[in-house]
């Protein structure tokens, strides 16, 4: 075991066990050494453990006192271990280890057996829904069907790119030693640039043109991977601002380019928009599944380690800005002030009071589904639990969720969307409250915490179709983009600051207090269904369509 201790000189190279096959245990975060007793609680340096595995050479006093050593790992008290590395000794270098990940074998099985499940459940779901469902006009349409596929191929790729680089993002920042609060403070950026490049999305994409934008996101986000290669901390927060660009443009500029291609350019029927952002929504749950895979397969294969996945998505992002350039024209709209715009969207908020109960919904939902994007690795991650095995078993549930959306209002069992969201609320509340408790320091229940994350996304494949459902009802076409600018800013502002606040708090009991906060913001939007509920409940006007009717679009 060789102890390091940052920024004291003095102190390093002090080392015992040589000679001796070793295995030791360490972690970048301070609390772990004070209750393991390896450095006193009042030290004022950040402190670090270097592991070394295999036999370490035999060496003298003087050799032991001049050997720098580097932290080359992270581990966590029963969790995995990064690959070690480190500098060689002056005289005898030591044997070159290659590194496995250890896994608990309780989460490791509980991963596979849950994804599996999940999985089957789904395709059954799918498979019969498919055979009872009749072919429509809009899929016996030669040209409408090789118009779709210049869409698909495109913005599949992008979103492929998108869904393989999340299992690891927080595991990456990790294994680069960053502490759990730095680790916020890089989230929190993200979320911001998301919400402010977001508010002038749409002026920026009719400005360069949809089929630019879409280029222009395959390159942002190429650099936005590529900034992942480096360990310094500013460059990584550069990183997230080129990411929250990224996902701007992704969530304007790809629809927006197909909309006036579908109505404009090919004079296709409007009624049939509907149909094809059904199917992406549903090859985009199947596309975050098998991301989920290969991110796993990349990172535990290639040898990078959890840069690995974005490493891969720059092929898939680069492909997709190509195949834009090549097959895809451009066009244009005109621009309405984003004053105009925002002006609006805030009369149309306060003059309706479903719009705002709707606003207040969406805003405390999505604000805890922030959160829990960024605490779901490190309550399972110490455990061993397969990070991309995990992922696709959330997406998975997902899809599930999406499912039983379409079983729930259907003609058989006629349940409306109104329903659906409350029970998603629901749903969620009861999971934050097993979190409260499956996260207590010192009795710690990862598999309890792995069931309620699943009970979180099989409610968000509830949620978001409902909301998207409701939101189209609810709010006019025209003042639909200056009312979700304002919906935007108290989410991603609810999200930044339970990320802050996290940031301040100790890592064990501030991962509970957090899950404890999110119950409460979760009781919140409950009421405010209920109020919903009670101002809609005989609106007629929100009520699904038969099947007869226009299909309906799920939201991304």
């Amino acid at each position: 075991i060789e102890v390091t201790t940052v920024g004291e000189e003095a102190n390093r190279g002090d080392s015992l066990g040589f000679g001796q096959p070793c295995c030791s245990l360490g972690s970048s975060s301070p609390w772990l050494y004070r209750t393991a007793g390896i450095f006193p609680e009042h030290g004022t340096q950040e402190k670090k453990m270097a592991l070394y595995f295999g036999e370490a050479p035999q060496a003298s006093k003087s050799q032991r006192s001049g050997c720098h050593g580097r932290a080359a790992s992270e581990a966590r008290p029963g969790g995995p271990t990064a690959a070690a590395s480190g500098r060689p000794f002056p005289t005898h270098p030591r044997r070159p280890f290659r590194a496995g990940v250890v896994r608990g074998p309780t989460m490791l099985v509980t991963a596979y057996l849950a994804f599996v499940g999940l999985l089957a459940s789904c395709l059954g779901l799918e498979l019969s829904r498919c055979r009872a469902k009749p072919p429509g006009r809009a899929c016996s349409n030669p040209s409408f069907l090789r118009f779709q596929l210049d869409f698909y191929q495109v913005y599949f790729l992008a979103l492929a790119a998108d869904w393989l680089q999340a299992p690891y993002l927080y595991k990456l920042y990790q294994h680069y030693y960053f502490l759990e609060g730095q680790i916020a403070i890089l989230y929190v950026c993200g979320l911001a640039s998301t919400v402010l490049f977001g508010l002038v999305a749409s002026s920026l994409v009719d400005r360069l043109g949809r089929k630019n934008s879409c280029v222009l996101f395959s390159l942002t986000y190429s650099l936005c991977c590529l900034t992942k290669l480096s360990q310094d901390y500013f460059v990584l927060l550069v990183g997230r601002v080129l990411g929250g660009l990224s996902t701007a443009l992704l969530f304007s500029a790809f629809e927006a380019w197909y909309i006036h291609e579908h109505v404009e350019r090919h004079d296709f029927p409007a009624e049939w928009i509907p149909a094809t952002f059904a199917r992406a929504a549903f090859w985009n749950h199947v596309l975050a599944v098998v991301a989920g895979v290969a991110s796993e397969a990349v990172a535990s294969w290639i040898g990078l380690g959890p840069v690995a996945p974005f490493v891969a998505a720059i092929p898939l992002l680069a492909l997709a800005g190509a195949l834009a350039l090549r097959n895809w024209e451009e066009n244009y709209d005109r621009q309405r002030a984003f004053s105009r715009t925002c002006a609006g969207g805030l009369r149309c908020l306060l003059s309706d009071r479903r719009v705002l109960l709707l606003g207040t919904i969406q805003a405390l939902f999505e604000s805890v589904i922030f959160i829990f994007v960024f605490l779901w690795t490190p309550v399972l991650d110490p455990h061993g639990a397969p990070l991309g095995i995990v992922f696709s078993s959330f997406m998975a549930a997902s899809l599930l969720g999406s499912s039983l959306y379409r079983i729930a209002t259907s003609k058989r069992y006629h349940l409306q969307p109104m329903h659906l969201l409350s029970l998603a609320v629901l749903i969620v509340v009861f999971s934050l409250f097993m979190l409260t408790f499956s996260t207590s320091p010192g009795q710690e229940s990862p598999v309890e915490s792995f069931i309620a994350f699943l009970l979180i996304e099989l409610a968000c494949g509830l949620y978001f179709p409902s909301m998207s459902f409701l939101r189209r009802k609810v709010i006019p076409e025209t003042e639909q983009a200056g009312v979700l600018n304002w919906f935007r800013v108290p989410l991603h502002l609810l999200a930044c600051l339970g990320l802050l606040v996290l940031h301040d708090s100790d890592r064990k009991t501030g991962t509970r207090n957090m899950f404890s906060i999110c119950s409460a913001v979760m009781v919140m939007a409950l009421l405010a269904v209920v109020g919903l509920f009670t101002v809609v409940r005989h609106d007629a006007e929100l009520r699904v369509p038969s099947p007869t009717e226009e299909p309906y679009a799920p939201e991304l």
